[in-house]
């Protein structure tokens, strides 16, 4: 489906993306990993423009899981470095463009440099309206939740929140999402179908597409075709149809 087609479509408010399939498009080509990140990269600004072009208002992007801890140092210093030259190169294109720029997840296990960026740029971008665009760093939803039922717990114990009162929203605004529309859409690239650990609480009702394809040659054609497949399912939420 084309881009014209797909805005003819019930529209989706906010799209979340799990970003998968770096490796695998670089060990495909007998590259290394960082080089199926470098594409990555290219593929983050063409779904910017995209989104920006479709009509979505808000777009979180995947791109640091808090299990990535895991991989080896050499890629995490990888990775690290092309968020830096990402802030750098396109910072002044996603501001011109309109784009604020916010990000959730524990951006101090990058260091004090990192997070220096990550709060200039979210200054720098603080008023532009035409879509937020949130990176989720170091980010796993079941730390979140953690966190979140943490403070419930203190706030009992000090007096200050009364157990009965507690709900879903009072309960959400603990989270690091507060400020966001939960996700009407998750899409995940690769072919894998999972969540893996990414707004588990936020994506209670949204739809799950899964393309088959690799985040490097993600592009426009690929997220117009996920929105037309959105438009096309029926919303119930647990009861009758969203039309």
């Amino acid at each position: 489906m084309d881009d014209g087609a797909a805005r003819n479509v019930r529209s989706a408010r906010h799209v979340a993306i799990i970003m998968d399939g770096n490796g695998r498009w670089a060990s495909a080509r007998g590259l290394p990993r960082v080089a199926g990140h470098r594409e990555g990269s290219k593929a983050v600004r063409r779904c910017i423009e995209a989104a920006i072009d479709l009509g979505v208002g808000w777009l979180t992007l995947f791109a640091f899981s808090s299990e990535n801890w895991q991989r080896p140092q050499e890629e995490i210093a990888d990775l690290t470095f092309l968020l830096r030259h990402y802030l750098r190169t396109e910072l002044d294109e996603l501001h011109r463009n309109g784009v604020r720029l916010a990000v959730i997840g524990e951006r101090g296990r990058f260091g004090p440099a990192v997070a220096a960026d990550l709060a200039a740029a979210e200054a720098r971008t603080a008023g532009n309206t035409r879509l937020t665009l949130t990176i989720a760093l170091s980010y796993g939803a079941r730390s979140e939740i953690l966190e979140a039922a943490r403070r419930v717990a203190e706030a009992v114990q000090a007096g200050t929140l009364n157990p009965e009162s507690l709900d879903e929203t009072k309960f959400g605004a603990l989270l690091s999402t507060a400020s966001m529309p939960d996700p009407d859409l998750v899409i995940r690239t690769s072919g894998e179908q999972r969540l893996s650990n990414f707004l588990l609480w936020q994506a209670a009702y949204a739809e799950l597409v899964f393309l088959d394809v690799m985040w490097p040659d993600f592009d426009r054609a690929h997220f117009a075709e996920a929105l037309a497949e959105f438009g096309r399912r029926e919303r119930r939420f647990g009861a009758r149809p969203v039309l």
